[in-house]
This record gives structure tokens, C-alpha cells and sequence, in this order.
């Protein structure tokens, strides 16, 4: 399988402690790979690092033939100010800037893209509407919009199912099944064991360093999440960051 990214030692600390331990591996292109862990096992920390979010050498994220402008990245989205004052068209028409630039004008090709991907998503009818207006799974809807706008070949989702009604979960997981249809690359943040397992080619599975990565029917067995979880009970919080080689210890965000 031809790689799209691959992680060399990428070690991340937060103020100072550990977040992420020597991870390496490789993201395959045109499949869908889910990382997956308990509760602070860094798994949005290597994805931010991974959008640049987060400061990381080239030594440790090496992209094959693609850039990280042609990234398209959904945040967590309690993330988001919802207040800031804009429509559900114009805040999908944003996805557009990767043609247009940020101090470009909207052609009318652009707006009829973004009324199509509305209606891809479920929102027809939508776009005059303030993003302040919509509840939790609409507002998703209108991200997943954006992110068919911006039609990069890469695509990042960090925890995208979170407080998202059934229904909504469902369109937009066969939305992420249609991507990779296409060829795209999808690498997502999740918790659900199932939507893993039916959606998702290849998982990574963390607790801070990486227990299994390939397969998903690989990774996710009994052994490795007994692993996973046992080691999360052991945690100390206020670790001192590893110095086990001279990598280059990273502060960011956890």
C-alpha cells in the first residue's frame, strides 16, 4: 500500500509532560484509519501534530506527495465559536479559500458548489440561516459541507461523532464511507468501537505510545484493549517527560 504520511518517534509532551511516546508508523492513502484509545491517550495530540497545529520536526511527520495545505481538518467541535456572526452558506464557502484565497471573491461556481454540498449533507434550503441557529448535529453537517468544498485528498477528523445525534452519525458515516470510495485518505479521532469496525479499514490504537496499528480486524481484539486500558490505569499525571533518545521534546495542546 503506497503510504501518505508516516510518523518517525513523534514524541509530545504538554507543559512539560507526556502526551505522546514514541509513535511510528504509517498512514496508508485511499484508506480510512481510525485512532482509537482511552481517555487522554493522546490520540487528538498526534492529530494536531499531524496538522501542524502542533510544532513537530519533519523528522518525525513525513508527508509522501501531498502538503499540508491539502489538508482538510475538522476540529473537535466544542472547539468552534459558533457565535461569531455568519451564515451556514458563507461558513461553508470557507472550505473554498484553497481556490479562491482567503481575500479572494465568490464566483458563482463557488456558491453553487457550496448549495450542492449543502444539500449533500441534508441541509437544502440552509444557507441564509445563522450557524448560531442549528443544533449540535446540523452544525456538523454544515463542517462536512465545508470539508466537501474544500475536496483535498487528505482528511482529518478530530472526535467528529461527539454529542451527535444517531441519525446524523449515520449520513455523515457514509459520507466518510463515500470519500474513501472516491480515494481520499480519512484519519479520524473516535470512540465507538463499532463505527470502527464497520467504517474503518486500519486503526491505530494508543494509550500515549502505540499498542497495534494496521488492520482494524487486527487491532481491535480483546488482548490489545485489556492492554490499553490497564495501562491507562497506571498513568501518573505529573510524569517527567521521556528522554529515552535525543528526539526533540514538543510542547503543545493535549
Amino acid at each position: 500500500m503506497k503510504p501518505v504520511i508516516s510518523l518517525h518517534n513523534v514524541t509530545l509532551s504538554y507543559h512539560r509532560h507526556p502526551a505522546v511516546h514514541h509513535v511510528s508508523g504509517t498512514f496508508h492513502a485511499g484508506e480510512a484509519t481510525a485512532i482509537i484509545g482511552p481517555n487522554g491517550a493522546g490520540k487528538s495530540t498526534l492529530l494536531k501534530a499531524i496538522v501542524g497545529l502542533i510544532p513537530a520536526s519533519d523528522s518525525m511527520v513525513q508527508f509522501h506527495g501531498i502538503a499540508k495545505k491539502d489538508i482538510a481538518f475538522l476540529p473537535q467541535a466544542a472547539n468552534i465559536d459558533r457565535t461569531f456572526p455568519i451564515s451556514v452558506l458563507d461558513a461553508v464557502l470557507l472550505g473554498n479559500w484553497r481556490k479562491s484565497g482567503w481575500f479572494g471573491g465568490v464566483s458563482k461556481t463557488a456558491r453553487a458548489e457550496a448549495e450542492a454540498a449543502l444539500i449533500k449533507v441534508g441541509l437544502e434550503g440552509f444557507g441564509p440561516r445563522h450557524i448560531g441557529s442549528l443544533s449540535s448535529g446540523q452544525f456538523q453537517r454544515v463542517l462536512f459541507a465545508r470539508i466537501l468544498l474544500q475536496n483535498s485528498p487528505l482528511i482529518l477528523l478530530d472526535e467528529p461523532f461527539t454529542a451527535i445525534d444517531a441519525r446524523t452519525t449515520q449520513d455523515l458515516l457514509h459520507l466518510i464511507d463515500h470519500w474513501r470510495y472516491e480515494g481520499r485518505t480519512i484519519i479520524s479521532v473516535l470512540h465507538d468501537y463499532e463505527q470502527v469496525k464497520n467504517h474503518f479499514s486500519e486503526s491505530l490504537l494508543m494509550a500515549k505510545e502505540c499498542i497495534a496499528w494496521g488492520p482494524t480486524t487486527e487491532v481491535l481484539t480483546k488482548a490489545n484493549l485489556q492492554k490499553a486500558n490497564a495501562m491507562a490505569e497506571n498513568w501518573i499525571e505529573n510524569a517527567a517527560v521521556c528522554h529515552r533518545d535525543e528526539q526533540p521534546q514538543v510542547e503543545g495542546a493535549h
